[in-house]
């Protein structure tokens, strides 16, 4: 009998997205602000998953990961 095979969404900390994109703390919330010079609009959004706790959904931080090899090979 084959398995089916389902993925759910998991919930990444900061310090797994640290770790994934490879920027420091600080930038990651820059890229959050609009205020600030390193603001992206792109970057995925937290969300709540406690009271004082945030995290990002994998899946968007690896789309957002995607786009940025997608942009760097098309050359913009």
């Amino acid at each position: 009998m084959a398995e089916i095979s389902t993925t759910h969404p998991r919930v990444l900390r900061l310090k797994q997205v640290l770790d994934r994109v490879g920027l420091s703390r600080s930038t990651i919330y820059d890229r959050m602000n609009p205020a600030s010079p390193r603001y992206d609009d792109s970057f995925p959004k937290p969300m709540k998953i406690g009271s004082s706790a945030v995290g990002w959904l994998e899946s968007s931080i690896n789309k957002w990961i995607e786009s940025l090899v997608d942009n760097t090979l098309r050359g913009k």
